[in-house]
């Protein structure tokens, strides 16, 4: 009978499990998780066959390398990185077949920061309250893995996509755009603040991770300096901590949240915010 799983050989700076997360749950405490970049893990997977919503790995900084049990078709997207099979190049953004005892690397991003490799079948860990992603901050959902680890895939349930031309990957941001509406707590700060947080260019701190971006650049003042009780976050909001620079909300956000939230940006632009690196300028634009 075919092994369909495969090793790790190359767990790389932090590669996790992911799918499109488990939303619903954050009157439990649980946030949603799952790929930072929705777009491309929902891409990699139509290469391969896949739904869209079975689970990927989403590596981090340097990538990671597999060795798969079974002959296995496999598309590595999102950051874009050299991709190899036992050494030889393969494409980038394109359904690759990889036999059985072969080594599959992404290797660092050129651009970007998370690359998904999608495999035919899906990683099918268990799912924990129905979803396989895994959460860094709760710890729900397969630990980020670890050199010799060994993940179960499922059967293929269609066959991998025709690619005849190059796709419409979007590039990395050289420049990180993020829409925002303001509230609901932008009373607790000065007009002048408001002014400053969409006029001034941010840049993205080294400090961001799944749970938050942090964005490095001229304090915002408070207007209210009493303590505020704690109250619901949601996937993209912008927290102010003490220190006043803004913290925009990532997949693995904590629910609940003790510092005023001024802005809330727009879902849409969540993606590029996987793919900044630390250093990339960040402007926030209000929208109504």
């Amino acid at each position: 009978m075919t092994d369909r799983a495969f090793a790790v050989v190359r767990a790389g700076a932090l590669t996790t499990v992911q799918d499109l997360g488990r939303p619903g749950h954050a009157h439990l405490g649980v946030p949603r998780s799952g790929a930072l970049d929705t777009p491309a893990a929902r891409l990699v997977n139509r290469l391969v066959g896949n739904a869209d919503g079975a689970a990927v790995l989403e590596t981090t900084l340097n990538g990671a390398a597999v060795r798969p049990r079974c002959p296995v078709t496999v598309a590595v997207g999102g950051a874009p990185c050299p991709v190899t099979v036992d050494g030889r190049p393969v494409a980038w953004g394109a359904p690759v077949r990889v036999a059985a005892g072969a080594v599959l690397e992404a290797g660092p991003p050129v651009r970007g920061v998370r690359s998904y490799v999608a495999m035919a079948g899906g990683i099918t860990v268990d799912p924990v309250l129905g979803s396989r992603s895994t959460d860094l901050l709760s710890g729900l959902g397969h630990a980020p893995l670890t050199d010799g680890a060994v993940l179960p895939l499922g059967a293929p349930c269609r066959p991998p996509a025709r690619v005849d031309a190059q796709l419409p990957w979007p590039a990395p941001p050289s420049e990180m755009v993020l829409r925002v509406r303001l509230g609901p707590r932008d009373d607790w700060f000065t007009e002048a603040s408001l002014r400053t947080l969409a006029a001034s260019t941010y840049r993205v701190s080294a400090a961001s991770n799944r749970i938050g971006l942090r964005a490095e650049g001229p304090a915002l003042e408070r207007a209210v300096t009493g303590e505020l009780p704690s109250e619901g976050m949601v996937l993209g909001a912008v927290q102010v901590p003490p220190d006043g620079c803004p913290v925009v909300f990532l997949a693995d956000h904590p629910t609940t949240g003790g510092y005023p939230v001024v802005a809330v940006v727009d879902e849409r632009d969540l993606a590029a915010a996987a793919q900044a690196v630390p250093g990339t300028p960040v402007r926030f634009v209000p929208v109504r």
